[in-house]
């Protein structure tokens, strides 16, 4: 399993120009799953990424998380 998060203040997933997904703040994942990856393995993944404190606290310093700012999540999977 493999992802690449982007942290954004709002995304658009459009696939031939129409628009299927989107969000305001919060991340991008753009995950690959192969056969031989295991509940156990997205449940870890699911809680780093609940958990990665990438989101700007009042000091300015990357101390939140999405939980924390009510981010919202934009899962784009296979890309």
């Amino acid at each position: 399993m493999r992802v690449v998060i982007q942290r954004v203040c709002e995304a658009t997933l459009k696939i031939q120009g129409i628009v299927h997904a989107e969000i305001l703040k919060g991340m991008v994942v753009f995950i690959g799953v192969e056969h031989e990856d295991r509940e156990e393995d997205v449940e870890y993944l699911v809680s780093k990424l609940l958990n990665l404190r990438i989101f700007n606290d009042q000091q300015g310093k990357m101390n939140l998380s999405i939980q924390d700012v009510d981010g919202e999540l934009l899962l784009v999977s296979q890309f």
